[in-house]
């Protein structure tokens, strides 16, 4: 029996939030890898140099005054265009999930962040919430760009290589967020991948639900047509 692909990525991507999660909580041998990767990134970029700058402005995309904004920006532009309620919804919800899924995490791991410093009033560093809020803003306006609204004509996916730079461009801007996030020693580099992963998952719902919201306005407008 072959299963559907998109089956196959959401339990991917469970199974790896899982895993983070769980040699998060245990200590496990996985988290040396982030010891490595933290000691390679203070040298790649010590404070003061042109990587480090770099990295600060590709970390500052993930910031919620930067990220949140874009993303309402173009969930109305997109809303307008098509006369749909639609992309703001799933904006507003996408912008949620990072206090509602992201802040929980947080509180139950208290993981320490690489500088080894107490976390004090600091709920902690797993999973990133700079990641969370760069993928999902960056991730969702790629979703609704890809997807177009029920008034589009004719009703379909955008043109290949449209979409194609849409989905292009939100994966380049997370990896840049990610890679800054590690090279400034925000974040470990499994706060980032967790934080992809679980951003991944809130993705595929949010599609399954805009999809719903579209083939409904689509059946009331073929009602009203019937009038």
């Amino acid at each position: 029996m072959r299963v559907p692909a998109h089956a196959a990525a959401v339990t991917a991507l469970a199974a790896l939030f899982a895993l983070l999660t769980w040699q998060v909580a245990v200590d496990g041998p996985l988290l040396r890898a982030d010891t490595a990767l933290r000691d390679a990134a203070a040298r790649a970029a010590p404070g003061g140099g042109a990587v480090s700058g770099a990295a600060q402005v590709c970390a500052d995309l993930g910031g919620a005054l930067v990220a949140l904004p874009v993303l309402a920006f173009g969930a109305c532009l997109l809303g307008v265009r098509r006369r749909t309620p639609v992309p703001a919804v799933l904006a507003a919800l996408s912008a949620l999930a990072v206090p509602a899924l992201v802040l929980p995490l947080k509180e139950v791991c208290a993981r320490v962040g690489p500088d080894g410093a107490p976390l004090g009033e600091y709920a902690g560093y797993y999973p990133s919430g700079h990641t969370a809020t760069a993928a999902l803003a960056y991730g969702t306006l790629a979703l609704l760009y890809v997807r177009r609204g029920p008034r589009a004509a004719p009703s379909s996916p955008a043109p290949r290589s449209r979409a194609e730079y849409a989905v292009a461009a939100a994966v380049v801007v997370n990896l840049c967020v990610g890679a800054g996030l590690v090279l400034r020693g925000y974040h470990w580099a499994t706060d980032v991948v967790a934080s992809w992963a679980l951003a991944g998952l809130v993705l595929y719902a949010l599609a399954a639900l805009g999809d719903r919201l579209g083939a409904r306005r689509e059946q009331a407008g073929e009602r009203a047509g019937e009038r």
